[in-house]
């Protein structure tokens, strides 16, 4: 069997096993552990399974991911969701389609305490989708808002994803952060512009005039614990007072403190936080050691180092094979989540990427392509037919059908698709506060 069958062999494993409904840690595993035996025999697997668990888990930089995801569900519990949404409709709600431009505003403003798109999906949801049936919004203009805006929850940092890509390449967490700000405001700003359009392009969708609260003191200073714990966690983090480690630990100590005066924190819901913290990384970990079994077997058949001076001797055009690489993500967004991709492809199309000139430096450019990354993998929580995101909203919204979900995320991918091809073509916008860090 030739190296790349064998490659093929694996993949195949690890696809069939997916279909039927092994979860994708143990389908990694299982087709990984096939193909490392296969190619080097049992001994030498056992040995590599003895130091694999302590080498991926003891690694210290993992801890920022259990912390971002506390501080997530600490918000989630304290109540913050709907003081951000009680704000943002009462600054948007003069505007047609202005408590839609609200959830996405509001699914923003979470994201930057959350780092997960379907906690921020969910939980927006939560609080906007009743509001918005009330004011006479279409199921379909609702839902697709909501699942479109939940994607934010991971491009504007802290987010889960981009701190796993730094790990797998390497990278400055801290910068990869500052290089997803501006693309995450352009996304929050390409959804609102999208909304405005849509409703006044297909009528019905929205309501001509809607009746919201106007801006009060009180809901101004509802979104003050999120604006002050914003600030003091990445403010620190790009000031040098602390490492993104210990600005993931600050920020859950100050969620927990913001949530227990707003005095929504139950004993229970305190609980609950932390369980759901707990298996939430038990989850992401089991990925990762099933994506390491995987990476090694595909390593030792030789085919990554082979595909990446491939790429190299055909001498194509750089952002033609970026765009290449985002094409697949979006159709291995069909089958599989955000994080499994991640950690089953950087290890392969990273090295590619580096070794092809963008004219810039290889960290600028492990920054951008990191940045592109990410973009396409929230474009995959939407896309059909699969998208996570539109099944989270849809289930929550049990009178809409959800072939009306997926029309509702139509204008979403556009916007989507816009903002990708201009990060593509234009490196410079995701880099441009990288260079202040430098």
């Amino acid at each position: 069997m030739t190296p790349v069958q064998l490659a093929l062999l694996i993949f195949g494993l690890m696809l069939v096993l997916m279909v039927v409904r092994v979860p994708i840690a143990g389908a990694m595993f299982i087709a990984g552990t096939a193909g490392f035996v296969l190619q080097s025999g049992f001994s030498p697997f056992i040995n590599f399974i003895n130091n694999l668990a302590f080498a991926r888990l003891a690694n210290y930089d993992l801890s920022v991911i259990p912390l971002f995801i506390l501080m997530g569900h600490f918000a989630t519990q304290g109540g913050i969701s709907k003081a951000l949404f009680k704000f943002a409709a009462a600054v948007m709600g003069r505007f047609k389609g202005g408590l839609a431009m609200s959830a996405v505003l509001a699914c923003a403003a979470f994201g930057a305490i959350c780092g997960s798109s379907v906690a921020t999906a969910a939980t927006i949801t939560g609080v906007a989708l009743p509001e918005m049936k009330r004011h006479g919004y279409s199921g379909r203009l609702a839902t697709g808002t909501l699942a479109a805006g939940g994607t934010l929850g991971i491009l504007i940092p802290p987010s889960v994803p981009l701190v796993i890509y730094a790990i797998l390449t390497e990278q400055n967490i801290a910068k990869m952060f500052a290089a997803a700000m501006l693309p995450g405001l352009i996304a929050m700003v390409g959804y609102m512009i999208a909304i405005a359009i849509y409703v006044r392009v297909v009528p019905g969708q929205a309501p001509d005039k809607e009746e919201v609260e106007k801006l009060t003191l009180e809901s101004l200073m509802g979104i003050f614990p999120i604006a002050v714990i914003f600030i003091v966690v990445f403010g620190g983090i790009y000031a040098g007072f602390f490492t993104p480690t210990e600005g993931a630990a600050v920020g859950a100590a100050s969620t927990f403190i913001a949530a227990l005066i707003k005095g929504e924190l139950t004993r229970a819901s305190f609980i609950e936080c932390f369980y759901a913290t707990a298996m939430s990384s038990a989850m992401i970990f089991m990925i990762f050691m099933g994506a390491d079994v995987m990476n090694a077997a595909l390593a030792r058949t030789q085919v990554p180092n082979q595909l990446a001076e491939m790429v190299v001797a055909m001498n194509l055009a750089p952002l033609l094979v970026v765009g290449g690489i985002l094409l697949l993500y979006v159709v291995l967004g069909a089958v599989m989540d955000e994080l499994s991709m991640l950690l089953l492809t950087i290890p392969i199309f990273f090295p590619i990427i580096m070794k092809l000139n963008f004219g810039m430096t290889p960290e600028y450019t492990a920054i951008w392509f990191g940045i592109m990354v990410l973009m396409t993998v929230g474009f995959g929580m939407l896309a059909p037919p699969v998208g996570l995101n539109v099944y989270v909203v849809n289930g929550m919204a049990k009178d809409v059908p959800l072939s009306e979900s997926y029309k509702g995320i139509t204008p979403f991918l556009i916007s989507d698709t816009v903002r990708t091809l201009l990060l593509l073509f234009f490196p410079g916008i995701s880099l441009f506060l990288v260079q202040y860090l430098t």
